[in-house]
C-alpha cells in the first residue's frame, strides 16, 4: 500500500493496511473465506502471521492437495516458499452454503454453490426488503444541484427508459463498466483519470509433464502457490511476481495435444493416462504499474443491442513488467529441471487474468485520482464507488476481497451521513 514511498514506482494507497484491516475482517466473515492463520503472507518466512490480523479467518483452510504436496516438497528445497492462498470457497457449511466437495469446476461457477457468488448477498439484501430491479441497464447519470446526483437513468430490453432518484448513489460495477458509464455522462471526471491507469495482473503460463504422477485435479481448483516475489526491494526495478498452481482436470487439453499430434485408438488411452497424472501447469501473475495512457472509452462508432456505446480498450505492458517476466522464466527453468520435466509450453504470451483496477482510481489529490479513501468521487459527494477499479496499486493478489472491503467501509460512511 506504499509502493511509491517504499520503492519509487506507482503509487500509494491514500489510507493505510491498519486503517482497512477491521474491514477485511468483516469482509472476510461476510464472504466466508478459508485461509490459514500460521503463515506469512509476505512470503518473507518470518515465522508469523502476516499482515495482522485482529480475528482468525472465519473458515481454516483445507488440507494440502497431493499434487501440492509434491510440487512443495520437491521444489522446496530449492528455495521456493509455499503458501495457501485465502479464497472463498468454503470447506465446510457456511451461510447456507455447503461444504466444497472437490467437483474441480470452480469456474464459471461452483456447481453446488460452496464458492462465494453475488447471488448470496443478494438474497440477504432482499430478506432486508431491499428490491431487486432487473431487466435495467444504467445508460446516464444525471448531476443535479450543488455538484451532487440527482438520478441515474436505466433502459429495458423494450427500450423503455426509466429515471430512479436517491439520497445517495454507489456504482457496484467492474472497472470497465463503471468508467465508462461516468465518462459517458461526463462525471467524476474532473482530473481527467476516469477510465485511465486500467490495470490487470497481466501474466504468463507454464506446462510440463513430471518425472512422476502428480495427480493434479484432485480438489479445488486452485489452492496456493509460490510467494518468493510477492514483495522486496527488487520492486523498484520489476514487478511483483506469484506463480500459482493449477489444479484443474486436464484431461481434455491433453486429448486435444495427443489427437493434433495423430494419436489415437489403444495409444491414445494409455497417453491420456499418463500425460495427465504428469501434468503440472504454473499460472504465473506480475504486478503492473497504473498509466494513463492504458485507458477505456466509450466507442465513438459501435453500440450494444440497447443503443449504448460499447467498450474500447487500450492495454500495453512495459519493461518493468517485462523484466518480471525475465525472472519468472528462470523460476520455469529452475521448476522443470528440478521436476526432470518435458515441458508442453513455457512460451504462452501474455495472459490477462480479469483483474480490473485502476480506472476510478483512488487517492489524496483530487487533481490525480478520482475517488478520495472512502472511494467518494472528489466531485459529487453523493456518489460513491464499490469496485476494485478504486485500487491504485495492483501487487500480485486478486482484488476482490480488497474491493470488498472498502464497500464495508464506504457502507458505514453512508450510513451515518444518512
Amino acid at each position: 500500500m506504499r509502493l511509491r514511498t517504499l520503492y519509487g514506482v506507482g503509487r500509494d494507497w491514500p489510507l493505510s493496511y491498519e486503517d482497512l484491516e477491521p474491514f477485511y475482517t468483516r469482509a472476510e466473515y461476510n464472504l466466508g473465506v478459508s485461509g490459514s492463520d500460521t503463515e506469512d503472507q509476505s512470503g518473507l518466512e518470518s515465522g508469523v502471521c502476516f499482515p495482522p490480523r485482529s480475528a482468525p479467518y472465519p473458515v481454516q483452510n483445507e488440507s494440502e492437495t497431493y499434487y501440492f504436496q509434491r510440487l512443495k516438497a520437491r521444489l522446496g528445497p530449492e528455495g521456493y516458499i509455499f503458501l495457501h492462498e485465502p479464497h472463498v470457497r468454503t470447506n465446510r457449511p457456511y451461510d447456507g452454503r455447503p461444504a466444497c466437495c472437490g467437483n474441480n469446476n470452480c469456474m464459471p461457477v461452483c456447481p453446488i454453490g460452496a464458492m462465494y457468488s453475488g447471488e448470496v448477498h443478494v438474497r440477504h439484501a432482499e430478506a432486508c426488503g431491499a428490491k431487486l430491479i432487473t431487466d435495467a441497464t444504467v445508460f446516464r447519470i444525471e448531476k443535479g444541484e450543488g455538484g451532487k446526483i440527482a438520478a441515474v437513468h436505466y433502459r429495458t430490453s423494450e427500450h423503455r427508459d426509466v429515471r430512479l432518484t436517491a439520497r445517495c448513489f454507489v456504482l457496484a460495477c467492474n472497472g470497465l463498466e463503471i468508467p465508462k458509464l461516468l465518462l459517458m455522462s461526463d462525471v467524476a471526471n474532473s482530473s481527467d483519470q476516469v477510465g485511465r491507469n486500467l490495470m490487470d495482473h497481466t501474466g504468463i503460463g507454464l506446462q510440463f509433464l513430471a518425472d512422476e504422477p502428480v495427480w493434479p485435479g484432485r480438489g479445488p481448483i486452485q489452492q496456493g502457490g509460490i510467494f518468493n516475489w510477492r514483495d522486496g526491494p527488487f520492486r523498484s526495478e520489476h514487478a511483483a511476481i506469484k506463480h500459482s498452481i493449477n489444479n484443474a482436470v486436464i484431461n481434455q487439453e491433453v486429448t486435444r495435444i495427443l489427437l493434433s499430434r495423430g494419436v489415437t485408438g489403444r495409444r491414445l488411452d494409455e497417453q491420456i493416462r499418463f500425460m495427465s497424472s504428469r501434468w503440472v501447469e504454473f499460472s504465473t501473475t506480475f504486478e503492473m504499474l497504473p498509466y494513463a495512457h492504458n485507458r477505456v472509452q466509450p466507442s465513438s462508432t459501435r453500440k450494444d443491442a440497447l443503443g449504448i456505446p460499447a467498450l474500447t480498450v487500450h492495454y500495453d505492458t512495459d519493461d518493468y513488467i517485462a523484466r518480471g517476466a525475465a525472472r519468472a522464466k528462470e523460476d520455469f527453468r529452475t521448476f522443470v529441471k528440478t521436476m526432470n520435466g518435458t515441458v508442453i509450453d513455457d512460451e504462452s504470451g501474455w495472459q490477462n487474468r480479469d483483474h480490473l483496477m485502476g480506472t476510478v482510481i483512488m487517492g489524496d489529490n483530487p487533481r490525480s485520482s478520482v475517488v478520495n479513501h472512502e472511494c467518494r468521487s472528489w466531485d459529487h459527494s453523493n456518489l460513491f464507488m464499490a469496485t476494485t477499479g478504486v485500487i491504485p496499486a495492483s501487487g500480485v493478489v486478486n482484488p476482490t476481497l480488497a474491493a470488498v472491503a472498502l464497500a464495508i467501509r464506504s457502507a458505514d460512511i453512508i450510513e451515518r451521513e444518512i
